[in-house]
């Protein structure tokens, strides 16, 4: 399924999106913060800036290439995402996780090869 930025806007708080391409989409301001799931999207490409995605679970995501500049990603959880050259420059990363899904040998992390950050953010110990 292709998504666009009525799909985002107009989903319930605590609603769950699964497989939906937003790759490239213009997504800028959108969204809000709450609880929202969102499982194996694609994002790459996408432009988020100045979303509003604080307390969204993303899970198994594509935000390779993802702008998302000054958006708000307070409490939000990444778990195997890649987010290789995103750009998070500009970014409210207060209580984000970037972590895995699974354990041992068999777990995904979540990839920030070539994350663009602002300076003195530190995201090598994540």
């Amino acid at each position: 399924m292709v998504g666009d930025r009525e799909t985002l806007a107009s989903a319930r708080p605590g609603a769950r999106l699964e497989s939906i391409d937003f790759s490239g989409a213009d997504l800028t301001s959108v969204g809000r913060q709450g609880l929202m799931w969102i499982d194996r999207c694609s994002f790459a490409r996408a432009d988020l800036r100045q979303a509003t995605l604080g307390g969204w679970y993303f899970r198994f995501c594509d935000l390779t290439g993802a702008n998302l500049r000054g958006a708000s990603l307070r409490d939000a959880h990444f778990s195997a995402c890649d987010l290789t050259g995103a750009d998070l420059r500009g970014a409210d990363l207060a209580g984000a996780t970037f972590g895995s899904v699974g354990v041992g040998k068999g777990a995904k992390e979540t990839r920030l090869d070539g994350v663009l950050v602002d300076p003195g953010v530190d995201l090598s110990e994540v």
